[in-house]
């Protein structure tokens, strides 16, 4: 019984935290479907990463909080494109197309929505389910990283640029040498809209390295 009070304690301390984080209030506000938009936000602010013109996809974007900050800051005949495997809710003049981005039939519809051209930005959400084992969550994060880089090193320009989320601890100075070994400019980011008690932190990646641009 004490482990379940403890429990109960736990999930209303986090509810109580929830309802009353300003940044969940400001997306209420906003009409942004997650506190997570305010994050993708600081990073563009700070570094002018989204620009008229742009083709973008968002990697991981359900509930599509990213998705739609994205739309808001293009014009309306500029290209966002959405991949999940899970499913998202439609979002005006954003693309999404639900399925597995290794595969190529979803690569194959990639390409016909972003009409064959390579990408300005790629932007990764994407997070693991995490089990409570440090060595096998590790793992997954990594995993999960380096596929949003092998996918930017196929279809981004070569003055393109990738946002990743990452997390302190282990394994993670070994995805920043990847991002150097990758990038001609590498910028780690923790917006204030990320909790400070949170170890998740984004990278950002901007120009390919020479040999790493995709074929024309």
């Amino acid at each position: 019984m004490k482990v379940k009070s403890k429990s109960r304690k736990v999930n209303k301390a986090w509810l109580n935290d929830h309802l009353n984080d300003p940044y969940v209030k400001l997306a209420q506000k906003d009409g942004y479907r997650a506190r997570a938009a305010y994050k993708l936000k600081e990073i563009d602010e700070a570094l002018g990463l989204v620009k008229p013109g742009h083709r973008v996809v968002d990697l991981g974007s359900a509930p599509g909080a990213w998705s739609q900050y994205l739309r808001r800051r293009l014009a309306p005949a500029d290209t966002v494109v959405a991949l999940d495997i899970l499913p998202m809710e439609p979002i005006e003049g954003v693309t999404f197309l639900q399925g597995d981005f290794r595969e190529g039939a979803v690569l194959a519809r990639l390409h016909d929505a972003v009409g064959g051209q390579p990408l300005d930005l790629v932007v990764s959400d994407m997070a693991p389910n995490l089990s409570g084992i440090a060595s096998s969550d590790t793992a997954r994060i990594s995993h999960l990283v380096e596929l949003a880089v092998d996918f930017a090193r196929q279809h981004l320009k070569p003055e393109g640029a990738l946002v990743v989320k990452v997390f302190h601890g282990s394994g993670y100075s070994q995805l920043v040498k990847l991002f150097k070994e990758t990038f001609r400019v590498v910028k780690p980011q923790k917006p204030k809209a990320s909790r400070d008690r949170s170890a998740e932190t984004f990278l950002v990646g901007i120009g390919l390295k020479a040999g790493r641009a995709p074929e024309a």
